[in-house]
């Protein structure tokens, strides 16, 4: 069992609606993350996975559970949409560990709520594996995001473009509090619940801020940092979110919300998967400035709570968004430069690398993930194995490149060594978790297994699973994602 506590639950009203989960008719348990049960403080209490899997379907409610869906609005490709909430949803309540760390624990796919707006409010068996995979990878991968807890098929069909077997997700975050939550209030203008929700946020998440006088801007200092850093990893990862609306964006600074997402094979600046983003808003080169879009519109919710006047609190916050610019330009080319190998103080004079070697893995349609790993080995090589296509403009770059890494002083081992701390071996590529669905579409869960395992080591080699290293074959190339609502 888990130590429940629920604070959000004890706000007003407005900021949720109570549902149950609607009952499924047959639920079976597909994965339990028992090492993040732990963490949280589970007590087994000798459950059964029958009925592990009828507290995480919604079929029995976890004693001292409190289910809420919450609300919120957001923008959705630029277009602000007043009202969204958790349609598919529930906030089952904040879990307390042995060491005072609260998250919350969520269903997804747990059937409608009032904010479901026709939807079915279920989830088929394809997306809840999507994000259990990738969402588990981001955290072994070292990038901060929400968990997943447990996977449970339901015994029903869910039909979208086709009958799909169903399931609900379990998971994990510090909290679901989003910018959109803080636009639902400011946009209509109920500064009263604004402050609530503040003040809830920095007691919960920044309460070294608690009752300065200049709050507003340092939650947005604080937030803003912790998305830059974020949204940095991202592109270090070559990971591409797919849909950084407001209301996915958590003022916490996890990854939320696995929907369209991916991580690249080939390299392109302009790569989008989200079948939805026709426009290429979320392409992979827009996450840095939308992420700095998306921190003005919160910047935008914070000002009636300023206590300057309206002139003087743009012109503050402003300048607080100006330097969390100029943050995340700055942590995006250290991480950029760290792939490459260039640990010491890494400056103005590496830009050139990092855009060179973007351009050759662009115009020679290279895997990203597997270029920067395979780099490495060139280090102290003058040879390019057959991964690269030799030509001068691959031996420039290498020319330049090992002439700056050899200024660092370190040993070439030691620089190798280093590279592969912040290069992957293993991503959850498209190609294989859409693999990994077919098969589980049709009951069988062992490659969904077995690449959850494997992503637990992402940097380290592992014997026999080189299929996992491998870009897809063009006939296995996965152009569009889905996030299955």
């Amino acid at each position: 069992m888990f130590r429940f506590d629920n604070s959000y639950a004890g706000l007003p009203e407005d900021f949720y609606a109570r549902v149950a989960a609607a009952r499924v008719p047959a639920p079976r348990l597909i994965s339990w993350n028992s090492d993040l049960a732990d963490e949280l403080g589970w007590e087994n209490l000798q459950y059964s996975e029958e009925e592990i899997a009828d507290c995480f379907s919604g079929n029995r409610q976890l004693p001292g559970a409190d289910p809420i869906a919450l609300a919120y609005a957001g923008h959705q490709f630029g277009s602000f949409v007043p009202s969204l909430g958790d349609g598919r949803a529930l906030l089952l309540g904040e879990v307390v560990n042995s060491r005072g760390q609260r998250f919350d624990l969520q269903l997804k796919g747990s059937g409608r709520t009032p904010f479901s707006r026709g939807g079915d409010g279920k989830a088929p068996l394809g997306p809840v594996l999507r994000e259990y995979l990738v969402s588990e990878a981001m955290h072994h991968l070292g990038l901060p995001t929400s968990r997943s807890l447990a996977a449970v098929l339901t015994g029903e069909q869910v039909y979208r473009d086709k009958a799909l077997p169903g399931a609900v997700l379990t998971r994990v975050a510090s909290s679901h509090i989003r910018i959109g939550t803080f636009e639902y209030f400011a946009s209509r203008q109920d500064h009263e619940s604004l402050k609530t929700l503040l003040d809830y946020t920095i007691q919960r998440h920044y309460p070294e801020i608690k009752g300065e006088p200049d709050a507003p801007v340092l939650f947005l200092a604080k937030v803003g940092r912790l998305q830059a850093e974020l949204v940095s990893g991202w592109m270090a990862l070559g990971f591409i979110h797919g849909v950084m609306n407001t209301d996915n964006m958590s003022v916490a600074g996890e990854t939320i919300d696995y929907g369209p997402c991916a991580f690249m094979d080939e390299f392109s600046h302009d790569r989008v998967y989200s079948f939805i983003d026709q426009g290429g808003r979320y392409a992979y080169s827009n996450q840095m400035p939308i992420v700095l879009w998306n921190l003005s519109r919160l910047g935008e919710c914070l000002l009636p709570l300023m206590p300057q006047d309206s002139n003087e609190a743009v012109r503050i916050l402003e300048n607080e968004l100006m330097s969390t610019q100029a943050f995340l330009e700055r942590r995006a080319h250290e991480k950029m430069c760290c792939k490459l190998g260039i640990f010491d103080h890494p400056g103005e004079q590496d830009k050139e690398l990092v855009k060179d070697w973007l351009h050759y893995l662009e115009r020679e349609k290279l895997d990203y993930t597997q270029s920067f790993r395979n780099l490495a080995e060139l280090v102290n090589s003058g040879s390019y194995p057959g991964w690269f296509s030799p030509g001068n403009e691959l031996k420039d770059f290498c020319d330049r490149w090992r002439r700056r890494i050899m200024q660092q002083g370190l040993d070439p081992e030691e620089i190798k060594k280093m590279m592969n701390e912040h290069n992957p071996v293993f991503i959850p590529r498209n190609h294989k978790i859409e693999e990994i669905i077919e098969a589980a579409n049709q009951g069988d869960f062992s490659l969904f297994h077995e690449m959850n395992e494997l992503l637990k080591n992402p940097y380290l080699e592992q014997e026999g699973f080189k299929s996992y290293t491998l870009p897809p074959r063009p006939e296995e190339v996965v152009a569009n994602t889905f996030c299955g609502t």
